[in-house]
């Protein structure tokens, strides 16, 4: 099924584009093989394979630096890679030249460390702007889905609020909403405990977790926040060097013998493991 899309922005009028179900997610399976990407002299990426299960929560920690946002950039194509391939659902992301594919099987929005909202509108046309762009639906189904996401993350009623009034908790909040307003497969976050004290990271991550109990979405978080990871992720991976050097549930990675693993742990959470 498809619909006709007009839209500031389109290559053409009556562009074709599959239909957007906004009543269901689903998620999908990501396999990273041979990744490489480098910029100048630096080689950010070197060789990196990972598997992330349909459905599942996954975080990718490490120390800044080391290539966990350049790969988020590369998962929701904001880069390219200069080798190597992405696939979801069995299917690649980049041509064979390297080029950004037409993905158009499955839905993907990304949470910015930034929260990247427009500080020009309120939070109900920041939450709806998506759908208003590609004329999704009508004015007054476009307002019960922002009523409808915002409520899920306890904004309920903020539609009128402008980003300067929100804190930056209530701002990462809002963020989610806007990427929820598209019912993704696949959601993505880029250090989303950034900028919040403990409290606001605390309420960010069980709002994360109160999402995934009602979607079946698959969710990426990148972060070097080690606690954030452990307390919400059915698995996290450890990037070091351009490298994925271990992945494994949260109880294997506290327990890990890799030394790289166990610095990182001790000198970002003062030795919990084993807690």
């Amino acid at each position: 099924m498809s619909f006709r899309l007009f839209h500031k922005g389109s290559k053409a009028p009556g562009t074709t584009v599959p239909a957007v179900n906004l009543t269901e997610t689903r998620g999908v399976g990501i396999r990273i093989q041979s990744l490489n990407k480098q910029f100048g002299s630096n080689h950010v990426l070197k060789e990196l394979n990972l598997e992330i299960r349909a459905g599942e929560t996954f975080s990718i920690i490490g120390p800044s630096g080391t290539g966990k946002s350049v790969l988020l950039k590369l998962i929701v194509r904001l880069d390219a890679p200069d080798s190597g391939q992405i696939y979801v659902d069995d299917r690649p992301l980049f041509d064979a030249d390297g080029a950004v594919a037409h993905a158009e099987w499955f839905r993907c929005s990304m949470v910015f460390q930034s929260s990247a909202l427009f500080n020009s509108l309120t939070v109900g046309e920041n939450v709806g702007l998506w759908l208003r762009d590609k004329r999704i639906c009508r004015e007054e189904e476009i307002r019960r889905i922002v009523a409808q996401k915002l409520a899920l993350v306890g904004l309920e009623g903020k539609e009128g609020l402008k980003s300067s009034e929100l804190s930056g908790g209530m701002k990462k909040r809002v963020a989610i909403a806007r990427s929820l307003a598209m019912n993704p497969d696949l959601i993505l976050y880029d250090e989303p405990t950034a900028e919040l004290d403990p409290v606001n990271a605390d309420e960010l991550a069980n709002t994360i977790i109160a999402l995934r109990r009602i979607s079946k979405n698959t969710t990426v978080i990148v972060t070097h926040d080690l606690n954030f990871a452990l307390y919400l992720s059915d698995r996290i991976a450890m990037i070091h060097d351009g490298r994925i050097v271990e992945v494994g549930t949260p109880a294997e990675l506290k327990n890990s013998a890799n030394p790289i693993v166990r610095n990182f742990i001790y000198t970002t959470t003062k030795g919990i493991k084993g807690s």
